[in-house]
């Protein structure tokens, strides 16, 4: 019988430390893609939305489009897809005859960067940028001919960020020198959206004078605010074109342009540190910012979480698959993506689908490996020892 028990044992004692370190490995494997997702949930959300609107004509007011499609190259370089992009330019002063650069737009007098480019889409321009159009894309009261490329398509997990630039002053925004929007309605919209469960969070940025006011009004819950100047203030252009006649971009947004230029798509830049290099020396008004309707401090927010696009990862089981290590070519784009790119180049995953699925692969680090093959070797010693 003690025979009998010791030519099982070294069967039982392998295939209870197999089992042991199968488990140990899972659960490591488990942690370093939940670790890897942890640090991309940010607030919860799972699809980002740009509203860009130019609201001024007219060929003297060049800087505005130029504010804007400097915007819209911004979130699409990172990672905004044009989709999810709603661009309103109220005229093309790309196409004015006053201009000796035609189709083209640029921010600086170098025109080093040409914003109007051959990768544009327009969705609402010239007579098409109102007061109502602006607010039923907002609040999803279109007409059924309405294509979805006019359409705001978003849910109660999309962040939207929408930036407005023109002419206006206390608690208004100018259309087209023809109309106006008041804070009041822009504030109603938003709680129209929230009621309908149009988005999940909201950062509002607007550029002209008096600009914060235009946010003094909003009530609705999980809105970051802020704006290029007070109450009394003008907000002023920064540079001037000789051969183009008038001045090409707005000191506000040509600050925030910048400093969004230095951060990329795996950006850990915050909300908190954008608002911090706002500078009255460089903008010559004083910026403002509204937090207390949002929930989340700003320190701790992603500037990629309304300027970027996002990518969602879940885990799933690798014998699930067949061939998976095929898609790992394949992966999404965003930060997740490409930090959990590098973790299948580990070996800590399997593959990356393009949908977004990671497939878990156990990882043995080569001193658990060696440790468990000593183990092994000394039970087999041990007992061909005693067997003997």
């Amino acid at each position: 019988m003690t025979r009998l028990f010791f030519l099982h044992l070294p069967i039982l004692l392998l295939w209870t430390l197999f089992k042991l370190v199968e488990g140990t490995d899972s659960s490591y494997h488990d942690q370093v893609v939940r670790d890897f997702l942890k640090e991309d949930q940010g607030s919860g959300h799972t699809n980002n939305w740009a509203v860009l609107v130019c609201s001024s004509r007219y060929w003297f007011n060049y800087r505005h489009m130029a504010n804007t499609l400097g915007m819209y190259r911004t979130v699409k370089r990172l990672g905004i897809p044009d989709s999810n992009i709603i661009l309103m330019l109220a005229d093309d002063v790309s196409c004015n005859a006053r201009n000796r650069f035609p189709a083209s737009v640029y921010s600086n007098g170098r025109r080093n960067l040409d914003l109007y480019g051959e990768n544009i889409e327009v969705d609402y321009r010239g007579y098409e940028v109102t007061v109502e159009n602006f607010l039923r894309l907002l609040t999803g009261r279109v007409e059924p001919s309405v294509p979805r490329s006019k359409r705001l398509l978003t849910d109660e997990k999309s962040n939207v960020f929408v930036y407005m630039t023109g002419h206006g002053g206390a608690e208004f925004l100018k259309f087209q020198d023809n109309e106006e929007i008041s804070a009041f309605d822009i504030a109603d919209a938003f709680e129209q959206m929230w009621q309908k469960k149009r988005y999940h969070e909201i950062f509002f940025m607007i550029d002209t004078c008096q600009a914060n006011t235009m946010y003094s009004k909003f009530y609705s819950p999980n809105i970051l605010a802020t704006g290029s100047s007070e109450l009394g203030e003008s907000s002023y252009s920064y540079e001037n074109d000789a051969d183009i006649g008038v001045a090409v971009i707005d000191r506000y947004t040509h600050l925030v342009l910048s400093y969004l230029e230095n951060i990329n798509k795996t950006s850990r830049s915050t909300m908190q540190q954008l608002f911090d290099a706002y500078d009255f020396n460089r903008m010559r008004s004083h910026a403002g910012v509204r937090t207390d309707l949002f929930k989340r401090d700003p320190s701790k927010v992603l500037l990629t979480e309304f300027f970027g696009g996002i990518a969602q990862a879940d885990i799933v089981a690798a014998e699930d698959v067949i061939d998976a290590q095929r898609f790992v070519d394949q992966s999404s784009s965003g930060r997740v993506a490409l930090n959990l790119q590098q973790a299948a180049e580990r070996g800590e995953v399997t593959a990356i689908l393009p949908q977004g699925l990671v497939l878990a692969r156990g990882n043995l680090d080569n001193f658990t490996r060696t440790w468990v093959g000593a183990v092994c070797i000394m039970v087999l010693i041990t007992l061909s020892y005693f067997l003997g």
